[in-house]
Order: structure tokens, then sequence, then C-alpha cells
């Protein structure tokens, strides 16, 4: 009995001896947008990445009920981390009570409650990328390799969502981001960023993973540098190409099954994509494109999801505000368009709302590099 006490005390110790003091916790601070949206839909996780290297992931919440924005929560709710969040945020999503934030350098998957974002534990996966859900299990994708290190196969990673413990892994292609799931299948963009850069070309597939058996079982042939991944409501996957910088342009390409009920690629739009979301049978895109010298061009656009036409390519008005567009969601509800501004990618970005016919409605600061965002519905 005296050994459990002195052990318990130790313990009580070292958790006392980790956290910071209160005057050591960085606070969050809150602005009033004076914008008031009473849903189902009670806020907005926004994930800053923050500079590589720097330790500055930050994440920010937007109560959509009151129209506050509060900016970096984490640390307050979260003292016993030492090192807060961590280091460059690059994907989050709420799978059931869940907050699930991919933390890239830091190679870490960080797992907090949905309504409060304490921290419940945190998952190790190396250059974790994005995340997908089904069945109980969330799918991590992963470049496995370090930038700079000789370019490796990808992997997605496979996660018990109850005990946190990785119980599966599939070797994909070379530099795997974003994944959608659709009847069974989880289908991922591999980009090969890494071996472009050593002079071995990107990659143009994406991957066929049988989640009954968790196997690839075939690579589709897209275009080079694949990056965003999509499916929208009639099970059609919406996946972008950021191009080669040269000869191959960005573009975005539809996937449909065809009549053997395997999906192949049906459409190719020729606008740039750098983020999307869907709003019905719309889906809306913010796309940057450059010239030569590395001059950007910013288009927002609509194309309807069932006949793929281009629909619009000015659905925000006076976006010449907005520096550097770098992430976008759209309220399924309202409509209300926020569209995330990385700015000069080393200082506060800012969080834009336009109303759903791109109007201006207000701009708030936010943390360094915001790209990443999810809902917080009432259940």
């Amino acid at each position: 009995m005296t050994r459990i006490i002195l052990y318990l005390l130790f313990i009580s110790t070292a958790l006392l001896c980790s956290c910071r003091e209160d005057n050591e916790v960085v606070q969050p601070t809150i602005d009033e947008t004076g914008d008031s949206n009473v849903t189902d839909y009670l806020g907005m996780y926004v994930l800053c990445e923050g500079n590589m290297g720097s330790n500055k992931a930050t994440l920010d919440y937007l109560d959509l009920h009151t129209g506050n924005y509060h900016k970096n929560i984490f640390p307050s709710r979260n003292p016993q981390q030492v090192k807060e969040l961590g280091d460059v945020g690059n994907d989050c999503k709420i799978y059931g009570s869940r907050l699930w934030l991919v933390i890239n350098s830091s190679n870490k998957v960080e797992v907090c409650t949905a309504d409060s974002a304490f921290s419940i534990g945190h998952v190790d996966v190396p250059n974790c990328r994005y995340l997908a859900f089904d069945g109980g299990y969330a799918y991590v994708s992963s470049y496995v390799g370090q930038n700079g290190a000789a370019s490796v196969l990808g992997s997605v990673y496979k996660i018990d969502t109850l005990s946190l413990s990785v119980v599966g892994r599939v070797t994909v292609g070379y530099q795997p981001e974003e994944m959608a799931i659709v009847d069974g299948k989880l289908y991922v963009a591999n980009s090969g960023g890494y071996s472009a850069m050593q002079g071995k070309g990107y990659d143009h597939t994406v991957s066929v993973i049988d989640l009954a058996t968790f196997s690839e079982e075939r690579k589709i042939e897209v275009a080079p540098n694949l990056f965003r991944l999509r499916a929208d409501r009639h099970g059609q996957l919406w996946v972008s190409s950021r191009g080669d910088y040269g000869d191959n342009p960005s573009r975005l390409f539809l996937l449909r099954k065809d009549g053997n009920g395997r999906m192949a690629l049906a459409s190719t739009i020729d606008v740039p994509v750098s983020d999307m979301a869907f709003r019905g049978d719309s889906l809306c895109y913010v796309g940057a494109s450059y010239d030569g010298d590395w001059n950007q061009k910013t288009n927002f656009g609509v194309i309807d999801t069932r006949s793929t036409q281009l629909l619009s390519t000015q659905t925000v008005k006076n976006a010449e505000q907005i520096e550097t567009p770098y992430g976008l969601m759209v309220h399924p509800q309202t409509g209300d368009i926020y569209v995330m501004d990385a700015t000069n990618y080393v200082s506060s970005g800012w969080l834009f709302c336009f109303d759903a016919a791109g109007n201006f409605k207000w701009k708030t600061s936010t943390g360094d590099i915001p790209g990443h965002a999810c809902w917080y519905v009432k259940h």
C-alpha cells in the first residue's frame, strides 16, 4: 500500500510540474464579427498551419451563434501541453464527438473533444497529411519519408477511433494527399511532390483501396501532382491537379463509375482549383494560376456537379482584397462563403466572410497561415 501511495504522489507531482503556470498559458483573443447565424451549425474550427519549424500551429473557433471569433484556443484548453499544438497544422475534421487535428511536422494526429477542444490523446503518424473516416476508423495519408530524403512510396494508416491505436497500414503512391470514401473504397490522391524535386517527376495516380481487405487494388491514371479529392453527394469524385508548372497546368477532374461499376476518369474541367466546397449540387472553388514570372491570378467559381458546367467565375465580389486565398468553406444552409487568407505566409492571416451572393460581410484576424476548417454541428 505504501508503494502505491508513493507512486501516486510521484505521478501527481510530475503532472503538476509538467503543466505551465497560469500566467504562462496563452489566452485566446476574441473578435466580434457582429454576424450571428443561428442554425444547426454551431461553429467552425479553423486550423492555422504556422510556419514550418516554428512550432506555431494554432486552432481558432468561430462561434456562429454569437458571431465571436476566438483566436488560438488550444493552449488555454490544454495547459498541460508544453509545446502547445505543435508544428504545421495540415487538416482538421470532426468524427462523432471528437475533433481530429493533423499536425504534419510534429508527426502526430491530435484528438480532442469536439465541443471544447480538450485533448484526449494523440496518434504518432510520420509526415501525416489528411484524414478520412468510416466505420469507426480514421484513415490518415502519410508521406512516410521526409523532405530532402530519398522519395519513398507513401502510406495510409488505419486508426481505431476508440483506442487511438494504429491497426493497419497500406502502401499507396508517392506523397499521398487528400482522400475520400465511396461505397467501401478509399480513394487517395498521390502527388509525387518530393519525387519531382528529385528529378523523378510527379505521380499521376489515384490509389483505390478496398476497405474490407485494406489493400490497394489498383491505381487510376489522372494527371500530375494531384492534391484535393472530394466526393459529392452523388458518389462522384472531384480531384484537383496542381500540374507541373510547365506544359500541364492546374486542372480539375471528375471521376465517376463506368459501365462496370468501377471509378474511372470521366471529365476534365479546365480551371485551376486550390480548394473546393459543396453546397447541394454546386461545387464552389477557389483557384490560383501562375504565369511564367510566377504572377498569381485567382478565380472564385461554381460548377454544377450534375452537368459539369461552369456556372460562374465571379462568385466573390471585391476579391482583390484577399492577398493569398488558401482555404474555402461554404455554409451548407446559409450559403455564406468563408475564405482563409494566408497573406504573406509569415504573419497573421485573415478569415473573410461573404454572403451567398458574394457580397463582403466581414473579416477577422487569424493565426498564421489559416488553411483548414471544419463545421461543428448540433447533434
